[in-house]
Protein backbone atom coordinates (compact mmCIF):
# COMPACT_ATOMS: atom_id res chain seq x y z
CA UNK A 1 0.00 0.00 0.00
CA UNK A 2 1.45 3.57 -0.66
CA UNK A 3 1.55 6.77 1.26
CA UNK A 4 -1.26 8.03 -0.94
CA UNK A 5 -3.70 4.85 0.17
CA UNK A 6 -2.65 4.65 3.86
CA UNK A 7 -3.45 8.69 4.11
CA UNK A 8 -7.26 8.23 2.13
CA UNK A 9 -8.25 4.92 4.11
CA UNK A 10 -6.69 5.88 7.93
CA UNK A 11 -4.25 3.69 8.18
CA UNK A 12 -0.48 3.54 9.52
CA UNK A 13 1.81 5.59 7.26
CA UNK A 14 5.49 3.78 6.62
CA UNK A 15 6.79 3.30 9.75
CA UNK A 16 10.03 5.14 11.35
CA UNK A 17 12.41 4.14 13.64
CA UNK A 18 10.68 3.37 16.77
CA UNK A 19 11.84 4.65 19.98
CA UNK A 20 11.64 2.61 22.80
CA UNK A 21 8.96 3.30 25.64
CA UNK A 22 9.53 5.20 28.85
CA UNK A 23 7.48 2.46 31.23
CA UNK A 24 7.03 5.47 32.92
CA UNK A 25 4.84 7.44 30.76
CA UNK A 26 1.55 6.07 29.95
CA UNK A 27 0.78 5.73 26.28
CA UNK A 28 2.03 9.56 25.66
CA UNK A 29 1.63 10.89 22.32
CA UNK A 30 4.12 13.48 22.52
CA UNK A 31 6.68 13.34 24.63
CA UNK A 32 9.78 15.99 25.63
CA UNK A 33 13.30 14.45 27.25
CA UNK A 34 15.39 16.82 28.57
CA UNK A 35 15.08 19.18 25.46
CA UNK A 36 16.82 22.56 25.20
CA UNK A 37 16.55 24.70 22.41
CA UNK A 38 19.62 27.92 21.76
CA UNK A 39 19.17 30.13 19.07
CA UNK A 40 22.71 31.12 18.19
CA UNK A 41 24.01 35.28 18.03
CA UNK A 42 23.08 36.16 14.66
CA UNK A 43 23.48 40.17 13.35
CA UNK A 44 24.90 41.39 16.11
CA UNK A 45 22.28 39.95 18.81
CA UNK A 46 22.96 38.06 21.37
CA UNK A 47 21.87 33.88 21.87
CA UNK A 48 18.56 32.98 23.03
CA UNK A 49 18.06 30.21 25.37
CA UNK A 50 14.39 29.16 24.25
CA UNK A 51 14.05 26.25 26.18
CA UNK A 52 15.78 24.43 28.67
CA UNK A 53 15.69 21.10 29.92
CA UNK A 54 12.14 20.46 29.08
CA UNK A 55 10.55 17.40 30.57
CA UNK A 56 6.78 16.38 30.10
CA UNK A 57 4.40 14.23 28.10
CA UNK A 58 0.62 14.66 26.60
CA UNK A 59 -1.24 11.66 26.88
CA UNK A 60 -2.42 10.02 23.09
CA UNK A 61 -6.10 11.48 23.01
CA UNK A 62 -5.59 14.36 25.30
CA UNK A 63 -6.13 18.38 25.08
CA UNK A 64 -3.23 19.65 26.91
CA UNK A 65 -2.75 23.22 26.95
CA UNK A 66 0.78 24.77 27.07
CA UNK A 67 0.73 27.96 28.71
CA UNK A 68 3.00 31.08 29.07
CA UNK A 69 3.66 35.40 28.17
CA UNK A 70 5.53 36.15 25.06
CA UNK A 71 8.68 35.20 25.23
CA UNK A 72 8.27 32.15 27.77
CA UNK A 73 9.24 29.63 24.36
CA UNK A 74 5.61 28.28 23.33
CA UNK A 75 6.51 28.97 19.75
CA UNK A 76 9.76 27.13 20.08
CA UNK A 77 7.82 24.13 21.71
CA UNK A 78 5.52 23.92 18.84
CA UNK A 79 8.14 23.94 16.18
CA UNK A 80 10.10 21.08 18.12
CA UNK A 81 6.58 19.14 17.80
CA UNK A 82 6.14 19.23 13.77
CA UNK A 83 9.68 19.08 13.26
CA UNK A 84 10.40 22.57 11.53
CA UNK A 85 13.46 23.23 14.54
CA UNK A 86 15.58 20.58 16.15
CA UNK A 87 16.82 20.87 19.74
CA UNK A 88 20.33 21.56 20.94
CA UNK A 89 19.87 18.65 23.42
CA UNK A 90 17.31 15.86 24.14
CA UNK A 91 14.67 14.50 22.04
CA UNK A 92 10.86 14.85 20.93
CA UNK A 93 9.26 12.12 20.41
CA UNK A 94 5.74 11.91 18.80
CA UNK A 95 3.74 8.44 18.29
CA UNK A 96 6.58 6.98 19.10
CA UNK A 97 9.24 8.15 16.59
CA UNK A 98 11.93 10.24 17.33
CA UNK A 99 10.70 13.45 15.26
CA UNK A 100 13.85 15.05 16.00
CA UNK A 101 16.08 12.61 14.57
CA UNK A 102 14.35 12.56 11.07
CA UNK A 103 15.62 14.61 7.60
CA UNK A 104 14.44 14.86 4.36
CA UNK A 105 11.54 12.66 3.09
CA UNK A 106 11.21 11.06 6.50
CA UNK A 107 10.43 14.04 8.22
CA UNK A 108 7.95 15.37 5.53
CA UNK A 109 6.37 11.53 5.93
CA UNK A 110 5.79 12.74 9.57
CA UNK A 111 4.52 16.14 9.61
CA UNK A 112 1.54 14.73 7.63
CA UNK A 113 0.54 13.34 10.86
CA UNK A 114 0.83 17.06 12.12
CA UNK A 115 -1.90 19.53 12.04
CA UNK A 116 -1.37 22.78 12.53
CA UNK A 117 -3.69 25.72 13.19
CA UNK A 118 -2.62 29.47 12.73
CA UNK A 119 -3.48 32.63 14.72
CA UNK A 120 -3.92 34.46 11.68
CA UNK A 121 -5.33 31.58 9.75
CA UNK A 122 -2.60 31.50 7.15
CA UNK A 123 -5.13 31.15 4.09
CA UNK A 124 -3.97 31.64 0.38
CA UNK A 125 -6.05 34.33 -0.59
CA UNK A 126 -6.62 33.49 -4.62
CA UNK A 127 -7.52 30.34 -3.12
CA UNK A 128 -11.08 29.03 -2.16
CA UNK A 129 -12.29 27.26 1.14
CA UNK A 130 -12.39 24.07 -0.77
CA UNK A 131 -9.08 24.87 -2.47
CA UNK A 132 -6.98 25.80 0.62
CA UNK A 133 -8.35 22.49 2.02
CA UNK A 134 -7.08 20.57 -0.80
CA UNK A 135 -3.38 21.63 -0.87
CA UNK A 136 -2.01 19.50 1.58
CA UNK A 137 -3.23 16.41 -0.06
CA UNK A 138 -2.71 18.12 -3.31
CA UNK A 139 0.79 18.07 -2.17
CA UNK A 140 0.55 14.96 -1.12
CA UNK A 141 -0.34 13.48 -4.36
CA UNK A 142 -4.13 12.47 -4.14
CA UNK A 143 -6.06 11.75 -6.88
CA UNK A 144 -8.89 14.83 -7.99
CA UNK A 145 -11.60 12.61 -7.14
CA UNK A 146 -10.41 11.07 -3.84
CA UNK A 147 -9.57 15.21 -2.86
CA UNK A 148 -12.97 16.01 -3.84
CA UNK A 149 -14.67 13.73 -1.16
CA UNK A 150 -12.05 14.53 1.32
CA UNK A 151 -12.85 18.19 1.22
CA UNK A 152 -16.68 17.71 1.34
CA UNK A 153 -16.28 15.57 4.66
CA UNK A 154 -14.42 18.28 5.97
CA UNK A 155 -16.51 21.13 4.91
CA UNK A 156 -19.18 19.39 6.91
CA UNK A 157 -17.43 18.25 9.64
CA UNK A 158 -16.49 22.32 10.74
CA UNK A 159 -19.74 23.35 9.85
CA UNK A 160 -19.35 25.65 6.19
CA UNK A 161 -20.04 23.39 3.63
CA UNK A 162 -22.11 26.31 2.01
CA UNK A 163 -18.75 28.06 1.90
CA UNK A 164 -16.92 25.87 -0.38
CA UNK A 165 -16.49 28.28 -3.12
CA UNK A 166 -15.75 31.29 -0.89
CA UNK A 167 -12.30 33.04 -1.04
CA UNK A 168 -11.01 34.19 2.22
CA UNK A 169 -11.68 38.29 1.49
CA UNK A 170 -15.49 36.64 1.72
CA UNK A 171 -15.12 35.01 4.95
CA UNK A 172 -15.75 35.91 8.77
CA UNK A 173 -12.78 35.61 11.04
CA UNK A 174 -14.65 32.33 12.75
CA UNK A 175 -15.13 30.48 9.21
CA UNK A 176 -11.43 31.28 8.15
CA UNK A 177 -10.68 29.73 11.14
CA UNK A 178 -13.22 26.68 10.39
CA UNK A 179 -11.41 26.51 6.82
CA UNK A 180 -7.72 26.74 8.73
CA UNK A 181 -9.18 23.35 10.93
CA UNK A 182 -10.44 21.61 7.93
CA UNK A 183 -6.91 22.23 6.47
CA UNK A 184 -5.29 20.81 9.31
CA UNK A 185 -7.04 17.89 9.32
CA UNK A 186 -7.38 16.87 5.56
CA UNK A 187 -4.44 14.01 5.95
CA UNK A 188 -5.63 12.64 9.07
CA UNK A 189 -3.32 13.67 11.55
CA UNK A 190 -2.76 12.31 14.72
CA UNK A 191 -1.91 15.31 16.69
CA UNK A 192 -3.44 18.68 16.00
CA UNK A 193 -1.30 21.91 17.24
CA UNK A 194 -3.44 25.14 17.88
CA UNK A 195 -1.05 27.94 17.68
CA UNK A 196 -2.63 30.77 19.70
CA UNK A 197 -5.87 29.88 16.92
CA UNK A 198 -8.36 31.96 18.85
CA UNK A 199 -6.51 35.07 19.77
CA UNK A 200 -7.70 37.10 16.92
CA UNK A 201 -10.87 36.24 17.04
CA UNK A 202 -14.04 37.69 19.41
CA UNK A 203 -14.75 35.78 22.16
CA UNK A 204 -18.48 34.54 21.02
CA UNK A 205 -16.54 32.95 18.03
CA UNK A 206 -13.43 31.80 20.02
CA UNK A 207 -16.16 29.67 22.32
CA UNK A 208 -17.70 28.69 18.85
CA UNK A 209 -14.55 27.21 17.71
CA UNK A 210 -13.24 25.51 21.05
CA UNK A 211 -16.20 24.10 21.08
CA UNK A 212 -15.77 22.36 17.55
CA UNK A 213 -12.08 21.91 18.44
CA UNK A 214 -13.62 19.36 21.82
CA UNK A 215 -16.00 18.03 18.98
CA UNK A 216 -13.06 17.16 16.93
CA UNK A 217 -11.08 15.49 19.52
CA UNK A 218 -14.26 13.31 20.89
CA UNK A 219 -15.02 12.32 17.70
CA UNK A 220 -12.07 11.91 15.57
CA UNK A 221 -9.53 11.31 19.03
CA UNK A 222 -7.14 13.26 17.71
CA UNK A 223 -4.62 14.50 20.31
CA UNK A 224 -4.91 18.65 20.62
CA UNK A 225 -2.06 20.92 21.82
CA UNK A 226 -3.39 24.21 22.91
CA UNK A 227 -0.33 27.19 22.37
CA UNK A 228 -2.26 30.01 23.78
CA UNK A 229 -1.35 33.05 26.19
CA UNK A 230 -5.09 32.83 27.58
CA UNK A 231 -5.79 31.23 30.37
CA UNK A 232 -9.98 31.44 29.52
CA UNK A 233 -8.69 29.22 26.88
CA UNK A 234 -7.32 26.35 28.90
CA UNK A 235 -10.25 26.50 31.24
CA UNK A 236 -12.87 25.90 28.48
CA UNK A 237 -10.67 23.15 26.76
CA UNK A 238 -8.19 21.59 28.27
CA UNK A 239 -7.68 18.92 30.80
CA UNK A 240 -4.12 18.95 31.01
CA UNK A 241 -1.98 22.19 31.37
CA UNK A 242 1.78 23.16 30.97
CA UNK A 243 2.88 26.29 32.66
CA UNK A 244 6.04 27.86 30.30
CA UNK A 245 7.78 31.00 31.81
CA UNK A 246 11.29 31.86 30.51
CA UNK A 247 11.84 28.83 28.77
CA UNK A 248 11.44 26.49 31.81
CA UNK A 249 8.26 24.18 32.73
CA UNK A 250 7.15 26.11 36.30
CA UNK A 251 4.24 24.15 36.62
CA UNK A 252 2.07 21.01 35.00
CA UNK A 253 -0.68 18.77 36.21
CA UNK A 254 -4.38 18.51 35.79
CA UNK A 255 -6.24 22.04 34.76
CA UNK A 256 -8.09 21.87 38.11
CA UNK A 257 -5.35 21.20 40.25
CA UNK A 258 -3.71 23.80 38.62
CA UNK A 259 -6.73 26.39 39.13
CA UNK A 260 -6.80 25.32 42.79
CA UNK A 261 -3.46 25.27 43.77
CA UNK A 262 -1.07 27.24 41.61
CA UNK A 263 2.21 27.22 42.83
CA UNK A 264 4.33 29.89 41.34
CA UNK A 265 3.27 33.85 40.82
CA UNK A 266 3.22 33.54 37.23
CA UNK A 267 0.39 31.17 37.04
CA UNK A 268 -1.81 33.05 39.59
CA UNK A 269 -1.38 36.17 37.71
CA UNK A 270 -3.22 34.27 34.84
CA UNK A 271 -5.94 32.97 36.84
CA UNK A 272 -6.32 36.73 38.38
CA UNK A 273 -6.86 37.37 34.72
CA UNK A 274 -9.74 34.61 34.31
CA UNK A 275 -11.61 35.39 37.58
CA UNK A 276 -11.60 38.97 37.81
CA UNK A 277 -15.30 38.62 36.81
CA UNK A 278 -16.21 35.76 39.56
CA UNK A 279 -16.50 38.94 41.95
CA UNK A 280 -19.90 41.23 41.66
CA UNK A 281 -19.94 44.69 40.20
CA UNK A 282 -21.99 45.35 43.24
CA UNK A 283 -19.27 44.33 45.28
CA UNK A 284 -16.05 45.24 43.21
CA UNK A 285 -16.64 48.60 43.07
CA UNK A 286 -17.20 49.32 46.58
CA UNK A 287 -13.50 47.66 47.22
CA UNK A 288 -11.31 49.51 49.44
CA UNK A 289 -7.57 49.04 49.25
CA UNK A 290 -7.76 50.38 53.43
CA UNK A 291 -10.09 49.11 56.11
CA UNK A 292 -12.41 51.64 57.44
CA UNK A 293 -14.65 51.93 60.93
CA UNK A 294 -16.88 48.33 60.62
CA UNK A 295 -15.33 47.25 57.57
CA UNK A 296 -15.06 43.48 56.28
CA UNK A 297 -11.94 42.00 54.66
CA UNK A 298 -12.85 40.24 51.31
CA UNK A 299 -10.93 37.68 50.33
CA UNK A 300 -11.47 35.14 47.45
CA UNK A 301 -10.71 31.41 47.65
CA UNK A 302 -11.08 28.22 45.06
CA UNK A 303 -12.34 24.94 45.94
CA UNK A 304 -13.69 21.62 44.20
CA UNK A 305 -17.27 22.29 44.31
CA UNK A 306 -19.50 24.18 45.81
CA UNK A 307 -20.06 21.39 48.81
CA UNK A 308 -16.31 22.12 49.42
CA UNK A 309 -17.36 25.52 49.33
CA UNK A 310 -20.22 25.38 52.18
CA UNK A 311 -17.77 23.46 53.98
CA UNK A 312 -15.08 25.72 54.21
CA UNK A 313 -17.02 28.48 55.26
CA UNK A 314 -18.53 26.24 58.29
CA UNK A 315 -14.68 25.23 59.06
CA UNK A 316 -13.41 28.56 59.32
CA UNK A 317 -16.34 29.96 61.68
CA UNK A 318 -15.96 26.99 63.63
CA UNK A 319 -12.15 26.45 63.99
CA UNK A 320 -11.16 29.99 63.62
CA UNK A 321 -14.14 31.37 65.91
CA UNK A 322 -14.74 33.96 63.64
CA UNK A 323 -17.41 35.55 61.84
CA UNK A 324 -17.49 34.61 58.30
CA UNK A 325 -19.69 35.73 55.62
CA UNK A 326 -20.40 34.42 51.82
CA UNK A 327 -20.59 37.24 49.68
CA UNK A 328 -20.87 35.86 46.25
CA UNK A 329 -20.04 32.36 44.65
CA UNK A 330 -19.37 30.92 41.76
CA UNK A 331 -18.76 27.81 40.16
CA UNK A 332 -17.75 26.75 36.71
CA UNK A 333 -16.31 23.24 35.48
CA UNK A 334 -12.44 23.48 34.27
CA UNK A 335 -10.94 20.50 33.01
CA UNK A 336 -14.14 18.54 33.86
CA UNK A 337 -14.49 19.17 37.25
CA UNK A 338 -16.73 21.75 38.94
CA UNK A 339 -14.84 24.61 40.86
CA UNK A 340 -15.91 26.90 43.09
CA UNK A 341 -14.78 30.59 43.42
CA UNK A 342 -16.01 32.18 46.95
CA UNK A 343 -15.59 35.70 47.88
CA UNK A 344 -15.54 35.90 51.52
CA UNK A 345 -15.89 38.75 54.42
CA UNK A 346 -14.40 38.90 57.30
CA UNK A 347 -13.31 40.35 60.45
CA UNK A 348 -11.28 43.50 58.91
CA UNK A 349 -8.98 43.35 61.88
CA UNK A 350 -5.42 42.42 61.06
CA UNK A 351 -5.61 39.23 63.22
CA UNK A 352 -9.11 38.00 61.52
CA UNK A 353 -7.65 38.28 57.78
CA UNK A 354 -4.45 37.35 58.03
CA UNK A 355 -5.60 34.46 60.36
CA UNK A 356 -8.01 33.13 57.54
CA UNK A 357 -5.16 33.47 55.19
CA UNK A 358 -3.04 31.40 56.97
CA UNK A 359 -5.77 28.98 57.69
CA UNK A 360 -6.20 28.65 54.13
CA UNK A 361 -2.56 28.91 53.31
CA UNK A 362 -1.89 26.00 55.74
CA UNK A 363 -4.22 23.85 54.06
CA UNK A 364 -3.72 24.17 50.62
CA UNK A 365 -6.16 26.92 49.24
CA UNK A 366 -5.41 29.45 46.87
CA UNK A 367 -6.67 32.65 48.17
CA UNK A 368 -6.21 36.46 48.02
CA UNK A 369 -7.06 39.00 50.04
CA UNK A 370 -9.04 41.53 47.30
CA UNK A 371 -9.13 44.67 49.69
CA UNK A 372 -12.29 45.99 51.86
CA UNK A 373 -16.00 46.79 52.30
CA UNK A 374 -18.17 48.80 54.44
Amino acid sequence: MNAHQSLLTGQALPSFPAVAPDPSVSDAMVRFEAVSKIYPAHRGKPSVRALEAIDFSIPRGSITGVIGRSGAGKSSLVRLINGLEKPNAGRVIVDGSDISGLAGHGLRLAQRSIGMIFQHFNLLSSRTAADNIALPLEIAGWSKSDIAVRVSELLDLVGIADKFDRYPSELSGGQKQRVGIARALATRPSVLLSDEATSALDPQTTRSILDLLANINRELGVTIVLITHEMSVVRQLAKEVVVLDAGHIVEKGHVADIFTHPRQAITQSFLSEVLGDAVPVSLSSRLQPQPGPGSQAVIRVLVRGMDGGATLVARLARELAIDVALLSARVDEIGGQPIGSLTLGVPANDAGATQVLAYLSQHHFSAERLGYVA
